[in-house]
């Protein structure tokens, strides 16, 4: 069972909020019943569902892309501020597509975005231990020490973080350029261990999710994955299950 915005938004009907109104404006039938509870469970091996006059199917065609956010852009299918979303610089048929690795606006760099609903529950499960690559840019030189911290694990909101890669690309007396691996997927974490340590996050994008990596792709724009990084991704997602 599934519920209903979502299998209409998944068979290309539109965004959540979309298929949302279709519903509670009386436009969805299922077993020949008007529905407009948005609670509404569905089973489309048994369930016939007409949105609009036409006969709703499973979408089966899963679709992976591969999105290089830009900052300002805010990680949600919609937003109460008006503010700009990552879904508008999609295609139209991702509309209603999840994504794996949330960024906060003022981050950017790779988003996987899919259809795949399977596939995102298990990549951002942390018991997977998929590794996030970023390049973290801070406010101020950290000492060894610091940096030891880091690697071992800071307490921040939520707990304990676990070993992270910390690697030192660039630094002067005032910044530092971090390569950052973790294999959590925390709400702000990084910038959280970085003030944990008494610094700033300047700058903070996501580099490789997994097997993924942003390669050339220009801020903004979006591509689909090769048929060797979905497979790479789905060995990566198989490890994690036998772990």
């Amino acid at each position: 069972m599934t519920r209903l915005n979502k299998f209409l938004a998944a068979a290309g009907f539109g965004s959540r909020r979309k298929v949302e109104a279709l519903i509670t404006d009386g436009k969805v039938k299922i077993n020949g019943a008007v529905v407009k509870d948005l609670s509404t469970q569905v089973d489309p091996a048994k369930d016939e569902v007409i949105c609009e006059g036409k006969a709703v199917k499973a979408a089966v065609e899963y679709k992976y892309l591969v999105l290089n956010k830009p900052r300002g852009y805010i990680v949600s299918a919609s937003d109460e501020l008006g503010r700009q979303t990552i879904y508008s610089l999609l295609p139209e048929f991702a509309a209603g597509y999840n994504y794996a690795g949330r960024l906060d606006k003022n981050s950017e760099g790779l988003l996987l975005i899919t259809n795949d609903g399977n596939m995102i529950n298990r990549l951002a499960h942390p018991s997977f231990k998929v590794e996030k690559v970023y390049k973290c840019d801070i406010n101020r030189k950290l000492s060894k020490a610091q940096l030891e911290i880091l690697r071992t694990g800071v307490e921040i909101e939520g707990g304990r973080t676990r070993p992270a890669g910390i690697f030192v690309k660039a630094e002067s007396d005032s910044a530092m350029s971090l390569k950052v691996v973790i294999t959590e997927g925390r709400k702000r974490q990084i910038r959280l261990m970085i003030e944990a340590v008494g610094a700033k996050v300047t700058s903070l994008k996501r580099l490789q999710f997994g097997p993924l990596k942003l390669k050339e792709l220009p801020s903004g724009r979006w591509r689909f994955l090769t048929d060797g990084e979905l497979k790479a991704l789905k060995t990566t997602i198989d490890k994690g299950i036998k772990q």
